[in-house]
Parts: structure tokens; C-alpha cells; sequence
């Protein structure tokens, strides 16, 4: 069996998860989300995949 996981849609999901558990970590998750999308961006890592 052949597994593939998108990094994008499994922390997608946690967030979402914790979000619905403690609404207080709203704002972390969304400034750590951006600081890694933008640390991607500069690094130019946007075309890395995971394989698991």
C-alpha cells in the first residue's frame, strides 16, 4: 500500500482540531502558520514534498 501525506492539509486539520478544543490558540496557530508560509517563501522550499 502506497501512502501519500500532504504537509498542508494534516496541519490544516490539527489546527482546525485545536482551534475547536482552546479558541484562545486562534492567534498562534495563525502567526506560526504565517511565519512558516513566509520563512517557505523566502527560503524558496515551496517545491519540497513530503513522502510518508
Amino acid at each position: 500500500m502506497n501512502l501519500n501525506l500532504s504537509l498542508g492539509p494534516l496541519v490544516s486539520l490539527i489546527a482546525g482540531i485545536l482551534i475547536l478544543l482552546v479558541p484562545r490558540l486562534l492567534n498562534y496557530i495563525v502567526a506560526i502558520y504565517l511565519i512558516i508560509i513566509g520563512l517557505i517563501g523566502l527560503f524558496g522550499a515551496g517545491s519540497m514534498q513530503l513522502h510518508a
